[in-house]
């Protein structure tokens, strides 16, 4: 986490928010809140109607409250913002199961983003592997309308991952942006066309 390297991460859900189809509405999913970044981004856009964001540390969801407001206009305070402590994976494991048997009311998300870490190969926790696994992006497409994407912020090209996720989404891009450091920052994106490749 880094306030002066958030360019990637803003460009991560505009690339992501192009490919979706409705002019409002949007529901979006994000696995980590870092800076609120991609967060302060997402509730930009007036076509954003909800947001779902899940934090595993306490920390980060304080200095988001108080240090970081500053930094991303306070995006925690907007009502259109659902804030979840805990892993990520363990909720896209419950999201699934709900959207497989239409449990009452509950609505699957046209985005799903992922920040949890710089990648599959660099973690933030071991246990985060489970996300960019041939089963985590299961679980992901599962949580996702058919023309839904799901967006990866990475640090680098990750070969490995991109075979998991040709075969969870059929194709997907890869993009960089440079940021304020001179670094690049990344991300993959697949969009989730409603046939399971």
């Amino acid at each position: 986490m880094a306030s002066y390297n958030g360019a990637s991460e803003r460009a991560a859900v505009c690339r992501a928010l192009e490919h979706l189809a409705p002019p409002q509405g949007i529901r979006i999913l994000m696995g980590g809140l870092g800076v609120g970044y991609s967060l302060r981004e997402a509730l930009d856009s007036p076509r954003v109607s909800a947001v779902t964001v899940v934090e595993i540390e306490p920390a980060v969801i304080r200095w988001n409250r108080s240090h970081l407001a500053g930094v991303n206009g306070g995006a925690l305070d907007d009502p259109r913002v659902e804030l979840i402590g805990g892993a990520f994976e363990a909720f896209l494991r419950a999201a699934a199961a709900r959207a497989r048997t239409a449990a009452a009311g509950w609505r699957r998300y046209h985005a799903v983003m992922v920040d949890t870490d710089n990648g599959s190969t660099w973690l933030s926790r071991d246990e985060n592997a489970a996300i960019y696994s041939a089963a985590g992006l299961r679980l992901i497409r599962d949580c996702l309308l058919p023309g839904g994407a799901a967006c990866f912020w990475c640090a680098r090209r990750e070969a490995a991952f991109e075979k998991r996720l040709k075969r969870a989404f059929g194709s997907f891009i890869y993009e960089t942006v440079p940021e304020e450091t001179g670094q690049e920052g990344s991300f993959y994106l697949g969009v989730y066309l409603g046939v399971r490749p």
